[in-house]
């Protein structure tokens, strides 16, 4: 898709060749921007040769082409220096482009590492575990809009739909039919027109796809476009043009500018470039706020915080357009912000690759607060993907059109529904604790209520009315409630985008004394073969003991069963909860002096691989240790293992386990190898 909407930047990536240097075939096609046929001669000249320059060049053919698989390969050999010169240097820009191709191909962690890289070269900090936290959370994040793949695409690329009353008009470099017609290098393709096509309340199409005029298709590129509310004028991005011959800059560049042109009798009226386009940079992507008195735009011209910014220009009543202004910030990276959408209630829609996302260009929603944009939000799936994600503009309240190039190859349409919230919210929640037999309130009970990283929302001891409203944002938490008359229990709550929702936390009584002749209660509960006291009697003595944590077999096995030793969210400490536990069975411990124990930790299967494999680890070793400092038994005694999520108890194929499935996954056990 970069070829297509950022065909104004192909100049960037040229060859700089020092003095007298000879240039190769590889070479003169890269300068052309012909990535395609670059690609097979550098791959030639490198079989014989590695040079610094050539491994550079074929990595931004790739990268430029959408072979991240292959970009990925030579953007590797590239930052660890693999090739002849001595100077292992390399601009900071191919951290980033390795960390977007390591996204695109799934593999989030390792790009991170290289966009920490890419943000510390700039003197800007950046956490891994929490960027990955934050991904993750994308991926899990409840669809707030639908999507079905539209009828106006071809075998070419389109991309750019927008709708306007019953037409739909849109990009694309599908064959136009033009006699002796030119192909972009790049693409191979014909270069970009805007086409419009009929479609009926469905927004299937009705007619056939029509180019627009001559006066607005030229031999170059149309780009982009966005029509004032009444329809009479346009506003376009296309190659700079002036009088049917193209306008170079200083550095030999055709860049992208902004034109208007108004309707008179029906017809398009000669296109006119806006005032404020200076040669030597780029003007794209214009949309237009709904009382059509700012047009808002992506450039790169100077002054602005990355490769290309989001401006706006205000329109006077009389027609008179001011200078660009930046929109700051909160919206622009050191990277790419392109297509700007204003919706209806002047929010600001965009897509960028400078925002943390699920690779590539994801598409942002900024809501507008007290006339101030406020912090982007990343749209989340289905809208992105781990591929190029762009040009959301909706035509109705909940409905409109957005591009992408998810099916790994040309761009295409894809019309969408809103069906969620975008924006966080705060909705209602009722946390209430019954008895489990009765079902009845439990009053005088002490509640905590914790966010997914430990934090406490709120703490009290309720009255006879056992429960409690708060407002919440989505979010996983964990509700504990304790009464000296139950068993305290805890229950992990998700809240969802939605209000009143109302979870309800089951203590089960106390159960009455044990029976007079425990060991034989034990021994009939356990099921336990009386004959096992002569065979093995230390095996039937652990069995049936009643003092401290009891011992269970399972298939064929010891261990000990406990309560569940908890760690707060992201930590291996031991809490004050699972300490008396843990002391219990120190205490047992020591009176059976030839057991030895082996810790195992699990983990449930959210986060990744390597993280929970980790945390499984330390939380084993934290376990251990804490019965050998604290409990004065012998560390010999006992060994450790984190098996992280790879042995679950209850399969959770694509994360579908209940809160409840991923609690019994999420363990540590205590086996006796040796008595």
């Amino acid at each position: 898709m970069i070829k297509n909407i950022t065909f104004i930047i192909i100049s960037l990536f040229f060859i700089q060749v020092s003095f007298g240097q000879k240039k190769t075939r590889a070479d003169r096609f890269f300068e052309k921007g012909d990535y395609s046929n670059a690609a097979k001669y550098y791959e030639e000249e490198i079989k014989k040769e590695r040079h610094k320059k050539a491994i550079e060049n074929i990595a931004v053919c790739y990268y430029n082409t959408f072979e991240y698989r292959l970009a990925s390969r030579y953007l590797k050999q590239l930052v660890k220096g693999k090739y002849g010169e001595k100077d292992k240097t390399y601009n900071n820009e191919y951290n980033f482009k390795l960390y977007q191709v390591l996204s695109a191909l799934g593999d989030y962690e390792t790009g991170l590492d290289y966009f920490k890289r890419y943000k510390e070269n700039l003197s800007v900090s950046l956490d891994t575990s929490e960027s990955i936290e934050i991904i993750e959370a994308f991926k899990l994040k409840n669809p707030d809009y639908k999507i079905k793949k539209s009828q106006f695409n071809s075998e070419a690329s389109d991309f750019g739909a927008v709708k306007f009353n019953d037409t739909v008009y849109f990009t694309s470099d599908r064959d136009n039919k033009k006699l002796l017609r030119k192909k972009y290098k790049w693409t191979h393709q014909s270069f970009l027109d805007i086409y419009a096509v009929k479609v009926d309340e469905n927004n299937d199409t009705i007619g056939s796809f029509k180019p627009l005029s001559k006066t607005i298709n030229s031999k170059l590129h149309e780009g982009n476009f966005c029509f004032t509310s009444d329809g009479n004028t346009l506003y376009i991005s296309r190659s700079n043009y002036t009088d049917g011959k193209k306008e170079f800059s200083e550095q030999s560049n055709n860049n992208i500018h902004l034109y208007k042109t108004t309707r008179v009798n029906g017809k398009w009226d000669k296109l006119e470039k806006l005032p404020f386009n200076q040669n030597g940079f780029s003007y794209q992507h214009p949309a237009l706020s709904p009382d059509d008195k700012k047009l808002y735009f992506s450039s790169d011209i100077e002054g602005g915080y990355g490769s290309f910014d989001l401006y706006y220009v205000a329109i006077e009543v009389d027609g008179t357009i001011g200078e660009p202004v930046n929109l700051g910030q909160t919206i622009n990276t050191e990277n790419r912000e392109h297509f700007p959408f204003i919706s209806q209630e002047g929010n600001l829609f965009f897509a960028s690759n400078g925002h943390l996302g699920l690779g590539m260009l994801d598409n942002f929603v900024s809501e507008r607060v007290n006339d101030v944009f406020t912090k982007p939000i990343n749209l989340g799936a289905p809208i992105n993907s781990r591929y190029d994600d762009f040009s959301l503009n909706y035509y109705d309240a909940k409905e409109g059109f957005f591009s992408t190039n998810r099916n790994k190859k040309n761009d295409e349409i894809f019309k969408f529904k809103q069906t969620g919230e975008i924006f966080i919210r705060e909705y209602i929640n009722r946390f209430e604790v019954r008895d489990l037999d009765t079902k009845e309130y439990i009053p005088n009970t002490e509640v905590v209520l914790k966010d997914k990283k430990g934090v406490e929302k709120y703490t009290n001891t309720l009255d006879s009315l056992a429960f409690f409203n708060i407002n919440l944002l989505a979010n996983n938490y964990e509700f504990s409630a304790n009464n000296e008359a139950y068993t305290p229990n805890k229950l992990n709550v998700t809240v969802v985008e939605a209000q009143d929702q109302t979870h309800i936390l089951y203590l089960k009584k106390v159960p009455p004394p044990p029976p007079i002749d425990p060991v034989e209660a034990l021994i009939e509960e356990k099921k336990i073969d009386k004959k096992l006291k002569e065979k093995d009697p230390k095996r039937f003595e652990l069995l049936t003991d009643i003092e401290g944590p009891p011992v269970i077999e399972k298939d064929g096995k010891l261990f000990f069963q406990l309560e569940p030793i908890y760690f707060n969210f992201d930590m291996w400490n031991i809490r004050a909860d699972s300490k008396k536990i843990l002391d219990e069975l120190a205490a047992k411990l020591e009176r059976y002096p030839n057991i030895y124990l082996k810790i195992s930790s699990h983990t449930d299967s959210r986060g990744t691989v390597r993280y929970n494999q980790i945390l499984s680890e330390r939380r084993a070793e934290s376990t251990r240790n804490y019965l050998a400092l604290e409990g004065f038994i012998n560390a010999r005694r006992m060994k450790f293992q984190g098996f992280g999520e790879l042995e679950p108890i209850v399969p959770c194929p694509m994360l579908e386990c209940t809160e409840e499935e991923h609690q019994l996954n999420r363990r540590s056990e205590f086996e006796i190898v040796k008595y």
